[in-house]
């Protein structure tokens, strides 16, 4: 707008400085009524006013805002993600009562020699080692570094010499049931090694038993024996007793 330009009044042009001033300045805190006449009309009254600005929510805010009457789960209304093939170990106790109730059924197939397997004492603190000669080094390999997730185990632990070959018995029994190959026997490391011996003669002497050897220290090292069986499915002899 030039300064010679006379279709403005002098006050016109007052208010117009002004309102450039507010403008240069930042300052729009102050309403300015312009009114301008042009052309012998009169031109409708603007009124320039601070704008209106709401304070920007940061995302806390925005979050709370959301949640608002979301109540937290409560922990009995989980539901259940666990596997329902846990590895467990049964009660060697249980094992043993379970063989007498059925019969000795499976002792019969099976039968196992307490006197070759105390014939042939081992020290409480060796390592014991076995697989037959047609096994797979790679795979008795596997065994020995825990690699094979067991089935199931039984710990013998306080356990009459019957009583943990019924258990030893009826664990492999039902695993065949169940066609796994791989359980843990907890057999401990007694003063005299009795039923680490025990257990040493009685898997030698099974026939589903393709290897068994002391398990890695993270598995109960030379107190414990991994054992693994030939599947039923690929077992003939289980196949021709059926």
């Amino acid at each position: 707008m030039s300064k010679h330009d006379t279709s403005l009044s002098k006050s016109q042009l007052d208010l117009l400085k002004q309102f450039k001033k507010k403008i240069q300045t930042g300052d729009d805190r102050t309403d300015i009524d312009v009114s301008i006449k042009s052309g012998g009309q009169k031109s409708t009254t603007q009124k320039s006013s601070a704008a209106e600005i709401k304070p920007i929510e940061d995302d806390s805010q925005l979050f709370s805002k959301a949640m608002q009457g979301v109540e937290k789960i409560k922990s009995h209304n989980l539901a259940q993600t666990e596997s329902t093939t846990k590895q467990k170990k049964v009660d060697a106790q249980t094992l043993a009562k379970r063989m007498a109730a059925e019969g000795s059924e499976v002792a019969e197939g099976e039968a196992l020699s307490d006197m070759q397997a105390l014939l042939n004492p081992v020290a409480n603190q060796a390592f014991l080692s076995y697989r037959i000669a047609t096994l797979q080094h790679r795979v008795f390999e596997d065994l020995k570094a825990g690699k094979m997730r067991w089935f199931e185990a039984v710990d013998l632990h306080g356990c009459t010499i019957e009583q943990a070959r019924s258990a030893v018995l009826e664990l492999l029994h039902i695993a065949k049931e169940n066609n796994q190959n791989v359980v843990k026997i907890v057999h401990g490391k007694g003063k005299d090694g009795v039923l680490k011996t025990c257990v040493n003669g009685w898997l030698r002497q099974h026939r589903d038993v393709l290897a068994f050897v002391s398990a890695p220290e993270n598995q109960g090292g030379t107190g414990a024996v991994l054992v693994l069986l030939k599947r039923a499915e690929k077992n003939p002899k289980y196949d021709a007793q059926k």
